[in-house]
């Protein structure tokens, strides 16, 4: 039985980068639907169902971040944002909004590749938004039913809230989650603007799992944006 293609749409209003684009996709065994503006991109999801989004920022009717948070509003599709803001606050609000992972112009068409290989590939690990039950790579093991984490042998004892910080970490391994997506999801939305209740926990953790905390080889610090667990692929 022939395996179907995954369809990726692509909204991007400059017609040689979208062609250029489209064209290295289709090279690469995927399916490409493309737009030029929010809106068209937004009626494009809205009725074909892809299996991923790349999408531009600067679009010429609406914004980027104005197409992540209505998307956000009624879909859970995977969405890269490819894009030439590289200032972290633009980043932030993208991956704030619902994106799920930021790339700088100009990019790598390799790092592209990679990224959109691992977002279907997390998507497919949870059929019917099952829950993920454990996490490994090289000595660092996470059981997150069990609610035990293990380095090599050792077991690490951590807080329920150390706990709750690495487990969101977990389920989002190999991307950066926020400085405001971790805080509400661990403390609450009220305590959105307590950066360091992070840099506390985050100190912590690193001390207890991290051979060298000063040089982390797990908990990443994604500078100026939030933090990344490292699945061991990069």
């Amino acid at each position: 039985m022939e395996t179907i293609k995954p369809l990726l749409l692509l909204i991007e209003d400059d017609p040689q980068f979208r062609l250029l684009l489209s064209t290295t996709l289709e090279s690469r065994d995927y399916r490409v639907l493309t737009a030029a503006s929010g809106r068209d991109g937004l009626d494009a999801a809205r009725h074909r169902q892809p299996s991923l989004l790349i999408l531009d920022l600067g679009l010429p009717d609406i914004d980027g971040q104005q197409v992540i948070r209505h998307l956000r509003s009624c879909s859970e599709l995977p969405i890269i944002v490819l894009s030439a803001r590289d200032r972290e606050s633009d980043i932030t609000q993208a991956l704030d909004n619902g994106a799920d992972d930021y790339l700088t112009k100009p990019f790598s068409t390799a790092e592209l590749m990679s990224r959109i290989k691992a977002l279907l590939r997390r998507v497919a690990k949870l059929p019917g938004g099952g829950a993920q039950e454990s996490f490994q790579v090289d000595e660092l093991k996470i059981e997150l039913t069990r609610r035990r984490v293990f380095v090599g042998e050792r077991e690490v004892h951590l807080t329920p809230i150390e706990f709750r910080l690495l487990s969101v970490l977990v389920r989002n391994a190999g991307f950066v989650v926020t400085h405001r997506q971790l805080l509400k999801k661990v403390w609450g939305a009220s305590y959105v603007e307590h950066s360091h209740y992070l840099r506390i926990y985050m100190g912590q953790l690193r001390h207890k799992i991290e051979a060298d905390p000063a040089r982390p080889r797990y908990l990443l610090t994604e500078a100026g944006v939030g933090y990344r667990l490292n699945t061991g692929e990069n």
